[in-house]
């Protein structure tokens, strides 16, 4: 090993201790280096004070001060070279001095240095016209726009220098050197704009003419023909169009130039020349592109053409492009809509037919209903047209007819094209037509639809006879329809036959299928208490409720009770919510019990006593709220869910085995304060650690019967937060008779003579202990001896006496387990507690 410099030769290095940290936890306030830097910043420690000024006073302290800076600069260029902003400072400040030469020389040194700094360049030529330095100033410039040609920004201080120094021809002359390198667009703008400044129209031309060859865009051909426009040269105006459509061809045709000369000759009021354009651009330029310009042309007419050239106009667009949508897809029907309703709009009836039995001609390819939705719909549009528009009845028919015709009705039908064609047959007051229609689509394809047109049909006719054989066709039809049950009782109440409309709601319940049930019950009740049968309205509750306890009913048969004038009707509704609460107590819903009892509180509110309100509100259940498991689709558990249970007082006196949940609970409450209270303290008295000892081991017997007993019940697991705290002796009795019941669960396979065993053995233990309590209490005494012995053997403090007296006591105990006490202790877990 290397030794030390400072201490004696051969020894090894001595490497320092380091000091230990005794207390390693954090600070109660930890401070981070925000804190630190907004500390500082308030405290403006870092903050130096400001130089004094200084008053110069002779040319010698100048001298001195000047050399001071200089140095002060030097040395920063000197740290930086490339840093251009200390010789941007360091220049500025020899310009404040007044130094230009110095000044120069630092500039000319940066450029050395960055010569490709366009703010160097300016704030050099900037320097020089400030002091009035013009040559200078255009030394740097053509310097600068010799090596950075591309650099826009310098050309145009170097113009707007000359344009201020009124110099035009230098400026043109800039201008020009400037052009020949081909910058963007805005610049040449600029200068046509500085030619015009100064009224230079052919140049200004000239420039344009430049300018379209340099950068050949549409946009830029529009402005050069605007601009001979604007300054009144329509004649070369209109050439330049020319050109333009000349320049881009038919392969690059563009209908913003076909616009703006459209405009142009529109301004000029050449409208012929207008058209010629427009029809020219829409002869050439494809439909999806022209769009613009078919709607500019669109506006020309409406000014300044008539009326049958702009609908020609709009209409032949219009048709193009419905015949090439109808032809790239046939079965696009919503196209055939369009098409049809423009031609309906403007064309001849022969045109409409045609299209009309074109479009009909495609039938859907597959005979799905789906399918021919909007198909059908082509059809009821053209019988009505022939009908409203065309005035021809016959060709309506006929075109009713090829439509039921075309329609496969073994596999679906459409009821509206049968109801369209039998009202067609009754505005033409062929009534027997109508009926033969409406006779045969029910006996070909009966549908609901169907046959409550027919019976609407006949009903505004006032055939009641043949309303009745056709409500008996539909029920024989759809038995399960429960309207039409209800519409053919109603009917026959119009008609004053009461007994035949209750005979029909008598047959309509007894059918064994309904799909709607609750509505035709609903409608035969309210049929009954309009006729003014409260018995009758009683028989078919009673019904009712035979059939279904839902729980609407019997609060719909409470308050028809209630309804029902006399002096007992509170009475009677009592009692049907009592029974209703019977009822409902093996519910599953506990929801709908809750409802039952919240309409009998109303009801009491309104017309009960103070003592019957009370009765009802000992019945209101108490909400808990509850944990289950919750298993996915698969049968994996997905954990537990929380929900709210309503337990009723009645259901609540029926489980006296909450309580030994409710002991357990508070015996694990006890323990888990004791420990809290216990923890990290040392035990200094061996015996009352002991006796805890052996009361944990009690109770957690007790608590192991307690979840053993829980996991064996059927309904889900109950929160015991809300249970009683304090047992009673009828509790505890139970308590163990459902631990015996527990254990024999647990072992079906013994016999009835190993119980009647058990039971003497239970005997002579319990009359053993009661004749010699001394001796069971010095044996609970030796065991807890014995485990004290345990323990002090392990710390080393046990001798061979004691070990020799815990051999015996051991002996003793295996003799009283034998003898059956433990078993009894073990069974009955009230009196270990």
């Amino acid at each position: 090993m290397a030794s030390t410099s400072g201490g004696a030769p051969g020894k090894p290095q001595r490497i320092p201790k380091v000091a230990k940290v005794k207390n390693k936890m954090p600070a109660p306030v930890q401070i981070t280096a925000e804190q630190l830097l907004r500390e500082a910043k308030e405290r403006e420690l870092e903050v130096l004070p400001p130089p004094p000024k200084q008053k110069i006073s002779d040319e010698e302290e100048l001298k001195e001060y000047q050399l001071r800076k200089r140095k002060e600069f030097e040395d920063n260029i000197r740290k930086n070279r490339g840093l251009i902003g200390n010789w941007l400072k360091y220049a500025q400040w020899e310009e404040s001095q007044k130094e230009l030469d110095r000044a120069r020389s630092v500039y000319e040194r940066a450029i050395d240095v960055e010569h490709r700094n366009i703010t160097l360049w300016l704030k050099y030529s900037e320097m020089e016209m400030k002091n009035r330095q013009v040559n200078h100033a255009r030394n740097v410039f053509d310097r600068a726009i010799t090596i950075l040609p591309r650099a826009n920004q310098l050309w145009l201080k170097y113009v707007y220098m000359e344009e201020m120094l009124v110099n035009i021809a230098g400026c043109r002359q800039v201008f020009e050197r400037w052009m020949e390198w081909e910058p963007e667009e805005q610049y040449w703008h600029q200068f046509v704009n500085f030619e015009l400044r100064f009224k230079e129209i052919d140049r200004a031309r000239t420039i344009y003419e430049r300018f379209v060859m340099v950068h050949p865009t549409v946009q830029n051909w529009i402005k050069y023909a605007k601009f001979e426009e604007r300054h009144g040269f329509t004649a070369s105006s209109r050439k330049v169009y020319e050109r333009a459509v000349e320049f881009f061809g038919e392969d690059h045709m563009d209908e913003k130039l076909y616009v703006a000369f459209a405009k142009f000759e529109e301004h000029q009021k050449e409208h012929d020349r207008v058209r010629v354009i427009y029809k020219y651009a829409l002869d050439r330029i494809p439909k999806q592109e022209a769009q613009d310009l078919f709607k500019s042309y669109t506006i020309h007419e409406k000014k300044y053409g008539d009326r049958a050239g702009i609908e020609n106009v709009i209409v032949s667009k219009r048709k193009f492009q419905y015949e090439e949508e109808v032809k790239a897809n046939p079965n696009n029907y919503d196209a055939w809509f369009d098409y049809l309703r423009l031609l309906e709009s403007d064309g001849t009836v022969d045109q409409v037919r045609e299209v009309y039995e074109r479009a009909i001609a495609n039938v859907p390819p597959t005979p799905e209903k789906r399918f021919w939705r909007r198909y059908i719909y082509l059809w009821i549009n053209y019988g009505l047209y022939e009908e409203l528009e065309a005035k021809d009845m016959e060709r309506t028919r006929m075109v009713y007819k090829a439509c039921l015709e075309v329609i496969p009705h073994k596999k679906f039908t459409f009821a509206k094209i049968w109801l369209l064609c039998a009202q067609f047959e009754v505005r033409q007051k062929n009534l027997a037509g109508a009926r033969r229609v409406l006779g045969n689509a029910i006996g070909r394809c009966p549908k609901d639809k169907l046959f409550k047109g027919y019976i609407e049909l006949e009903l505004q006719l006032r055939e009641f006879d043949r309303c009745r054989i056709l409500y008996e066709k539909f029920l024989e039809f759809g038995p399960e329809n429960c309207t039409s049950w209800i519409k053919f009782a109603e009917l026959e109440t119009i008609l004053g036959d009461v007994e035949r409309a209750r005979a029909i709601y008598e047959l309509a319940i007894s059918q064994p299928k309904l799909d709607m049930p609750e509505m035709l019950w609903k409608s035969y009740i309210d049929f009954e208490i309009e006729q003014e049968e409260p018995q009758r309205v009683r028989e078919l509750y009673s019904r009712l409720l035979e059939r279904t306890q839902h729980v609407k009913v019997w609060i719909s048969y409470a308050k028809f009770e209630l309804s029902v004038a006399g002096e007992d009707m509170a009475a009677r509704a009592r009692k049907i919510f009592e029974q209703g609460n019977r009822a409902l107590r093996n519910c599953e819903e506990k929801e709908e019990r809750l409802m039952l009892l919240e309409a009998w509180r109303d009801v009491e509110e309104e017309a009960g006593s103070v003592e019957s309100l009370e009765k009802v509100n000992k019945l209101m259940p108490k909400r808990v709220k509850k944990r289950r498991k919750v298993q996915t689709e698969d049968g994996m558990d997905a954990g537990w869910e929380e929900y709210y249970d309503y337990i009723f007082p009645e259901d609540e006196a029926n489980q006296p085995n909450l309580k030994l949940l409710a002991m357990a609970k508070r015996w694990k409450e006890q323990k888990e304060r004791v420990d809290d209270q216990e923890e990290g303290s040392t035990s200094s008295d061996e015996d009352d650690d002991d006796e805890k000892q052996a009361e944990g081991e009690r109770g957690a017997g007790m608590l192991a019967m307690a979840k053993q007993w829980k996991k064996q019940r059927n309904a889900d697991e109950i929160d015991i937060s809300g249970s009683d705290e304090e047992g009673s002796e009828g509790g505890k009795e139970e308590s163990r008779e459902k631990t015996k019941q527990l254990r024999r669960q647990k072992d079906p396979d013994k016999d009835s003579s190993s119980e009647e065993e058990a039971r003497e053995r239970k005997k002579e233990g319990r009359a053993e202990r009661e004749d010699s309590s001394d001796s069971s209490s010095s044996s609970s005494s030796e065991d807890e001896d014995r485990q004290k012995k345990g323990k002090r053997r392990k710390r080393g403090s046990s001798s061979s006496s004691s070990s020799s007296s815990e051999e015996e006591r051991d002996k003793e105990r295996r003799k009283r387990i034998e003898g059956g006490e433990d078993e009894d202790a073990d069974t009955d877990i009230s009196d270990d507690d």
